[in-house]
């Protein structure tokens, strides 16, 4: 993680590259174009999803599993801008609930048929 990386309140974010307007208005500035890109990216993820499981065609399945890699690629470079420049904030966990996550979820893999 980088230096200027601050993690308070439970929020993990990079600080704001200052390049925004303090007031917002009706404009669309760098942020929100970036911002719909992603969720643009998102959206042809989850429908390149339902494409491919009903591809009838192999071929058609093979050049939507492609579509889906480099769209999925597009996200990820989409996110990393985001969260570099600070536009993008995560939530950090507390490690109690992690904890009790992974043993749930651990307990569960007895259930699988194979293990």
């Amino acid at each position: 993680m980088q230096n200027q990386q601050s993690q308070n309140n439970n929020q993990i974010a990079n600080q704001q590259t200052g390049q925004l307007p303090k007031v917002k208005g009706p404009e669309m500035n760098d942020r929100d174009f970036v911002n719909d890109g992603l969720s643009s990216c998102k959206y042809l993820t989850d429908s390149l999803n339902i494409a491919i499981r009903e591809a009838s065609h192999e071929q058609l399945y093979s050049d939507y599993l492609q579509i889906l890699q480099e769209t999925h690629q597009s996200c990820r470079e989409l996110y990393n801008l985001m969260f570099r420049k600070g536009w993008y904030k995560l939530e950090a966990e507390e490690q109690q609930k992690i904890d009790q996550a992974y043993t749930q979820f651990s307990n569960y893999s007895s259930q699988f048929p194979y293990h």
